[in-house]
């Protein structure tokens, strides 16, 4: 069985090509690192490594790579191909529908083989946006053949792989925990199901509680810990006043997800211990700034703090913790993120409350609006008193 990846970086390596490759998958990787793609043909594999007290290791072999600008070859080789999949970033996945496309064109044109592509990034409906991407390439005659042979399910993907730097370039380190969750009811019939995947009948919930758990609790954590001055999730999460917020969101976020989607409140919890023991894993080296960076994104109305805390809000949920993280990525002025950037000069230009209209959606009216100004004034009183 042959698979073609987009995306050659730690996360694509250490979680979803190990994955597919213990599945019985040759993996063709796609990127436009000419380093990553020039050393994955000439070496054929890689070695991922699990941050555990006993560093266990995987070999990852009968890999290969592919230019991503190399259009045509991408194109041929998904035609060729048993499965595709993406970790890219949703930001990303504009650039790489126009190759996918020619390489959909291809395979209805000599096969009536269904064929799968599914999108593992952190978001909501990661392959129905590409699906959608994809599609404005395709003629309407393409996209009617394609509706009954191709198919785009969503998926909800979790494992922390931290920014490093080894003396392999292609070694990657991962934690040991993982969950890769796909939504059943859109696979067609015929399709080879990946081992260690978990295919259920609606996502939704399981994207959410991923996005609500996980996501919300790192950047509660980054967040904070950056106003503190810690480097790492780590050194942030000894700190107990953060923990206290850590959990403080999750609790809130999980009140939200227990009420809307049925959740066993005790499992749950448990859910929620094991997220934080995670975010202190002893092996693992999670840079602050790399979890806080695009705080526009992370601020936006449907993303991992305002989506919880207006779902809390209507569920009659008293908000505080959430709101609070919201307040401490307002400070998030970390120069080398652009979106840092953006965010701290239209606070100069514009105001708090403006601000957070514009990025949040929340209007002026939004309790949540009000708590979330009134905690940034909070923790600009006490940044400010800190670096005096």
């Amino acid at each position: 069985m042959k698979a073609v990846h987009f995306g050659a970086g730690n996360i694509g390596r250490g979680f979803i090509g190990l994955l597919l490759h213990q599945s019985g998958y040759e993996v063709a990787f796609v990127d436009v690192n000419d380093t990553l793609v020039s050393l994955l043909q000439t070496k054929r594999q890689y070695t991922v490594k699990l941050a555990n007290e006993q560093a266990d290791t995987f070999l990852v072999d009968q890999v290969t790579a592919i230019d991503g600008k190399n259009i045509a070859l991408v194109a041929e080789t998904i035609a060729e191909a048993d499965l595709v999949t993406t970790a890219v970033g949703v930001s990303v996945l504009k650039h790489i529908a126009a190759a996918i496309s020619k390489g959909i064109e291809l395979r209805l044109a000599g096969s009536r083989e269904p064929l799968h592509f599914i999108a593992c990034e952190n978001a909501l409906g990661g392959s129905t946006t590409l699906k959608h991407l994809v599609y404005e390439h395709l003629s309407p005659e393409t996209q009617t053949l394609a509706d009954r042979l191709v198919a785009f399910p969503d998926a909800a993907v979790d494992r922390i792989v931290p920014l490093q730097q080894n003396e392999d370039p292609l070694l990657v380190t991962v934690e040991p925990f993982y969950e890769w969750t796909i939504d059943r009811s859109a696979v067609l019939p015929g399709h080879q199901e990946i081992a260690g995947v978990h295919y259920v009948d609606q996502l939704e919930p399981y994207i959410e509680r991923k996005l609500f758990t996980v996501n919300t609790g790192h950047c509660c954590a980054a967040y904070h810990g950056y106003l503190k001055g810690y480097t790492t999730i780590q050194e942030a999460m000894k700190d107990p006043s953060i923990v206290a917020e850590v959990r403080g969101a999750l609790q809130e976020s999980g009140a939200a997800l227990i009420q809307t989607y049925q959740f066993d409140e005790a499992a749950h919890s448990q859910y929620i211990e094991q997220i934080l023991e995670r975010f202190i894993n002893p092996y693992l080296v999670d840079e602050i700034v790399r979890i806080g960076r695009s705080p526009i994104r992370k601020l936006s109305p449907q993303d991992r703090l305002v989506r919880p805390a207006s779902l809390a809000n209507q569920c009659g949920i008293t908000v505080t913790h959430l709101t609070n993280a919201m307040a401490a990525a307002l400070h998030f002025d970390y120069a080398d993120d652009p979106e840092a950037v953006e965010l701290q000069e239209t606070i100069k230009k514009h105001g708090i409350h403006r601000t957070i209209a514009e990025y949040t959606g929340l209007s002026g009216q939004s309790p949540l609006h009000a708590r979330a100004a009134e905690q940034y004034q909070q923790l600009g009183q006490w940044v400010r008193h800190g670096k005096e």
